[in-house]
């Protein structure tokens, strides 16, 4: 079957010189129509196949660099069966090491964020520096054969615009290549301006894809988020596909062309307005003007409130820029602030997986700065709310995955405005193929 030519709405902005590229790429030609299999969800074997040839060959993120700032501030984070530890250097570099240690297999330390001046085993005492090597073996002459090793088993780390990652793959290509598609999209954001005031991690019934899929694509708005409809335009988005990433390009500050339109301005508009340091009450203009208007005074009144926008282009002023990291990165990108999810598979159950949520904010007032790092919220089966449109995906993945394990289903039949979870499925392809 020949494919449809998908034309997105036309950009208002031009790319600020030197600021996120805004051209687009149209979909490969190659992604076809053909049903995804159900068994990449649901199956055992899948799973193993995806930690075998793709969670040990990619580049992971273990969080934010405002979590290192100091010699010995440590992240400690886990993915699949793994724990790794990230550590800050006392030469101000970062170094990853695998979370075990090498006398006995216990973890050295617990997933979280701390700093140590040294690693100490609580089994035997083994201590370890924060280069990773020994700095102490007890009562050493009990081992005639001597060290095991150098000390923890290093793996490849980076830092890219105030994110941390690492690889378990020692051998893995380079960050700088494996990023490179994406390079400079997210510089004009300035993330190191940002400070987090959200981090949660809840433990969903779903396959970790399941989880990516809600954020990859817009066609499900109408249906589960329909009080968005008043506030973007969820059919008319900007579709590209990257090497490996992907992303859309949302506008906001409009309303759905599924719905009627409204006789005066809908609430989500007038709070944007609102936010923006607009009074609704003296618009006189049409609903459709809004949006421009509010990206103007934000650009007019920006650097009286120590803002700097001047590498975003206007569209970035409302719109969400939402990217796929490949593999398990979403980014809703704004010029005040960050989503940032990340889905990780569950260590042995493909039903299963953890869902990461930070938040960072640009705050400009020293005095609304938050006095502490905010704490990180486990959530488990809903208990907690993560927000309005974060708890109405959460709760459709439960019910998409026992669908799933249905005999009746087959897997999953996706449109166009689906695109980008076709391509997610190539590129997974590329990594599982033989």
């Amino acid at each position: 079957m020949a494919r449809r030519e998908y034309k997105p709405v036309a950009r208002v902005s031009e790319a600020v010189p030197g600021g996120t590229p805004v051209e687009h790429t149209p979909p490969p030609d190659d992604l076809g129509y053909d049903l995804i299999p159900k068994s990449r969800y649901t199956s055992e074997d899948y799973m193993r196949l995806e930690w075998e040839r793709l969670w040990t060959k990619v580049w992971l993120l273990a969080g934010f660099a405002q979590d290192l700032e100091e010699p010995g501030d440590y992240i400690c984070t886990e993915i699949g069966r793994e724990s790794v530890i990230v550590v800050r250097q006392d030469d101000g570099g970062v170094k990853a090491f695998f979370n075990v240690c090498m006398h006995r297999g216990n973890r050295v330390v617990a997933e979280g964020i701390d700093n140590a001046e040294t690693f100490k085993c609580s089994y035997h005492g083994w201590e370890y520096g924060r280069d990773g090597r020994f700095v102490n073996l007890p009562n050493g002459e009990l081992f005639p054969q001597g060290k095991p090793c150098r000390g923890l088993v290093e793996l490849p780390c980076a830092e890219w615009n105030s994110l941390v990652f690492f690889s378990l793959d020692k051998d893995v290509m380079s960050f700088e290549d494996y990023i490179a598609d994406i390079a400079g999209h997210f510089e004009p954001y300035k993330f190191d301006r940002m400070v987090i005031t959200r981090d949660a991690t809840a433990e969903w019934a779903c396959n970790w894809k399941a989880s990516v899929d809600a954020f990859n694509e817009t066609y499900h708005v109408a249906a589960t988020h329909p009080q968005l409809l008043w506030y973007l335009n969820e059919m008319d988005v900007q579709i590209d596909c990257y090497e490996r990433h992907s992303r859309y390009l949302v506008p906001f500050g409009v309303t759905s062309p599924r719905i009627q339109r409204a006789p005066e301005i809908p609430p989500p508009l007038k709070f944007m307005m609102t936010e923006a340091g607009l009074d609704p009450a003296s618009y006189e203009g049409p609903v459709d003007g809004i949006r421009d208007i509010v990206q103007k005074h934000i650009r007019a009144t920006a650097e009286a409130e120590g803002r700097d926008y001047s590498a975003l282009n206007d569209d970035q002023l409302t719109d969400d820029y939402n990217y796929l990291v490949f593999p398990n990165l979403t980014f809703n990108t704004h010029a005040d602030h960050l989503m940032l999810f990340r889905h990780r598979p569950h260590p042995t159950d493909p039903n299963r997986m953890f869902f990461d949520a930070w938040t960072i904010e640009y705050i400009v007032d020293e005095e609304a700065l938050p006095t502490r790092r905010p704490r990180h919220k486990i959530i488990k089966d809903g208990d907690r709310s993560m927000g309005m449109v974060i708890d109405q995906d959460g709760g459709n993945l439960p019910k998409v995955q026992a669908g799933m394990n249905s005999a009746a289903y087959q897997g999953l039949w996706l449109g166009d405005l689906e695109v980008r979870i076709r391509h997610f499925h190539k590129v997974m392809d590329d990594y599982l193929a033989d």
